[in-house]
């Protein structure tokens, strides 16, 4: 079986520490390759001279990208301190957080990128925008978005799954049907089903009802698996079945049953879904309190 790879973005914030703590708490495996991976914020290219006039720029620039560095080497000796049995690369690149988290992940292929809910200035993200939400955006493979928590790590997990049949979602419900949870852990599948608005006329509120229809019948038998499959590596699983825009059903269970994480598919069943709750993943990522892993 070939290592997982996990890529963790690290600015040496309160929040990028918060995401080195919240691995203990991921059920990841033994055998793992590593990554931490700072960037040198660069928000305009440094010209090398000015007028014919060669500049220092360059030299702050090396500066930047050594202090970038010696951020990923101590999350690198966090990250062994943590997971001795890990094997962990530190490297740093000058540029926009963002674009060069995503550019690196598309060179490494990762399984999962892990990065704080906030960087470590608000200019960076005033030029930037939200990294987190960047790479939640654009990359290719899963991302968890690490938030703090009090809990000892040795603690049951509470964790909360959506569920609703597509292909995402049940490679979310798959992740952790392949993590180690302690003893005690709970799992709680959450389905939220969207009440569309009244319909201009008869026969479009008779399809839609169909369609309903459809999907109450699709999305329970995608419950009732990955019930079975969640009870089947130990989990004690309860589920949540209603009527409610999903985005706001997910966090609400999760703060109720003061959750961990959140895990949720990128994408949902189709278009139709998406006119009706918008995305599901990148809403659910900003408003939840504990940290969330968005699968693909």
């Amino acid at each position: 079986m070939e290592a997982m790879k996990i890529m963790i973005g690290y600015d040496g914030s309160s929040h990028a520490d918060a995401a080195l703590a919240d691995l203990r708490r991921a059920g990841l495996p033994r055998k793992v390759e590593a990554m931490a991976f700072s960037v040198s914020e660069e928000w305009i290219p440094a010209p090398a001279s000015l007028g014919g006039v060669a500049t220092s720029f360059p030299r702050f620039e090396s500066e930047a990208e050594e202090e970038a560095l010696k951020l990923a080497r101590s999350a690198k000796a966090v990250l062994k301190t943590l997971f001795p049995d890990w094997q962990v690369h530190a490297e740093a690149v000058t540029g926009s957080p963002g674009n060069i988290l995503i550019w690196k992940s598309n060179e490494w292929e990762p399984d999962l990128i892990v990065v704080g809910s906030q960087g470590s200035t608000a200019l960076g993200r005033f030029f930037f925008g939200s990294v987190s939400q960047k790479v939640l955006h654009q990359a290719n493979c899963s991302v968890r978005i690490a938030r703090p928590s009090r809990k000892s790590p040795d603690a049951p997990v509470r964790l909360i799954v959506g569920v609703d049949g597509s292909p995402d979602s049940d490679a979310a419900v798959r992740a952790i049907t392949t993590r180690h949870w302690p003893k005690g852990s709970e799992i709680c599948v959450v389905c939220g089903m969207v009440v569309p608005p009244p319909m201009a006329s008869e026969q479009m509120a008779i399809e839609v009802e169909k369609w309903i229809a459809g999907e109450k019948t699709r999305t329970a038998e995608a419950i009732e698996a990955a019930v079975k499959k969640l009870r089947g590596i130990g989990l004690t699983t309860s589920s949540v079945v209603k009527e409610e825009d999903p985005k706001g059903l997910l966090c609400a269970e999760a703060e109720s049953r003061d959750a961990d994480c959140i895990f949720v598919g990128a994408t949902g069943m189709g278009r139709i879904e998406g006119t009706l709750i918008g995305s599901v993943s990148s809403a659910v990522a900003m408003r939840a309190h504990c940290s969330v892993e968005v699968a693909r």
